[in-house]
């Protein structure tokens, strides 16, 4: 008798690195440029605490975006998120030398994506997960879907999942309560 599919949870709970698209995922996907040609990009910073939740917890981060953008790096080095690939044309590539650089297996990986680009890496992730808004293709394959938009809530969304999932969100929230909370 063959084995029943594992849960989105019991996935989640496998989880030692959680990678994240950017545009669509961590924003709302708007593309933002001044008069001047600056580009904006706006941030949510609930999503922001998940990720060091995570950290703290000891799973690890990492984004994965086909744009390059000086924003991007800022917010990952403000939120101490190790592993940056960005203006990235093949995602899945990314993915192997990521891997590579942490030791890890896909199945031991997250990633949330919103639309086509993100496919290929979440089909080899152990986990997908995906926001509210990504694209009708991407929610059809994702494990897991938060209520919430892209850059509204939606990483803060499965940081809380992976952390119930792996029973250590009850220890973070009481630290949280007590004052201990060290993110």
């Amino acid at each position: 008798m063959a084995a029943a599919p594992l849960t989105a949870s019991e996935r989640a709970s496998r989880v030692k690195l959680m990678i994240f698209d950017v545009d669509g995922v961590l924003t709302d996907g708007s593309l933002l440029f001044t008069a001047e040609g600056d580009r904006m990009k706006s941030f949510n910073s609930l999503d922001g605490h998940g990720l060091k939740l995570l950290r703290e917890a000891g799973v690890e981060t990492a984004l994965i975006t086909g744009r390059r953008s000086g924003i991007v790096e800022a917010r990952a080095q403000e939120l101490r998120i190790p592993h940056i690939y960005q203006g990235v044309a093949n995602k899945v590539d990314a993915l192997a030398t990521l891997l590579t650089a942490t030791g890890l297996a896909a199945d031991a990986c997250g990633y949330m994506g919103d639309d086509w680009p993100d496919l290929a890496v979440m089909m080899r992730c152990g986990f997908a997960a995906a926001p509210a808004n990504a694209h009708p293709e991407v929610i059809a394959r994702a494990h897991w879907v938060s209520e919430a938009r892209g850059g509204q809530g939606a990483v803060r969304e499965v940081c809380d999942a992976v952390l119930r999932a792996q029973h250590r969100y009850e220890a973070l929230l009481a630290a949280a309560c007590s004052g201990a909370h060290g993110t």
